[in-house]
């Protein structure tokens, strides 16, 4: 996969060292060339200096045959005119821009861009790791309104219907890992003692997951 990244600061860097690592086609593009010595000295893919919503210069990094362009610089505003460029010009399948105000991010992501918004991504996992410290989400969506956890079910719960854990629009049984196996569960799965189960779950119904786990259903 060819990527472009535009912003080498400690995020660009990291996520084009890793993508690196996993064989991607990797391109970086910063208006400050000191930044490309935080790039690992085993870094193969390019460096090229100079704003990143310069056409010239996205067309040098080859942006016409990208498969995702992502903006991480300090600017919204570089970010954003640069997915829109790499979005609407170049027509690039994957854009993802970092945007620090969060109001900037509702009206790009309505415009089809999707968006890291750091202020509310930030403060959306502090916030869960504060209330929520049993159950850590291990992937989390958009902005965080949707979470993938795992949990491991408690003794009280053994020999009930895993379906009893979901709600519509707010919770779901993802999968159950029981001694060691994997599987789906089905409508009538019946909990068995240390299932280990991963659910999908909308982050304002946490607290209600967890009010699941915590004691008897219906009581």
């Amino acid at each position: 996969m060819r990527v472009i990244i535009v912003g080498c600061g400690r995020v660009g860097s990291a996520l084009a060292s890793r993508l690196g690592n996993e064989e991607h086609d990797v391109r970086v593009i910063d208006r400050d060339p000191r930044t490309r010595t935080l790039l690992p000295a085993g870094f193969d893919g390019r460096f090229l200096h100079g704003n990143g919503y310069s056409r010239v210069l996205l067309e040098s990094a080859g942006i016409e045959h990208a498969d995702a362009f992502v903006a991480v610089t300090s600017g919204d505003n570089t970010n954003i005119v640069g997915a829109r460029t790499a979005r609407e010009f170049y027509r690039v399948p994957i854009v993802l821009a970092r945007i620090y105000d969060p109001r900037r991010a509702d009206i790009y992501r309505d415009l089809g861009i999707p968006t890291i918004a750091s202020v509310r991504w930030t403060v959306h996992q502090l916030h869960q790791m504060l209330l929520h410290r049993n159950l850590t989400p291990e992937l989390s969506f958009g902005n965080g309104e949707t979470l993938l956890l795992r949990s491991r079910l408690p003794a009280h719960l053994t020999g009930r219907r895993l379906g009893e854990l979901e709600v519509d629009g707010e919770i779901r049984v993802i999968e159950v890992t029981r001694g060691g196996r994997s599987f789906l569960s089905a409508h009538g799965t019946r909990a068995a003692p240390d299932d280990l189960i991963t659910f999908a779950v909308a982050a304002e119904a946490l607290p209600r997951l967890r009010g699941f786990l915590d004691k008897e259903l219906g009581t």
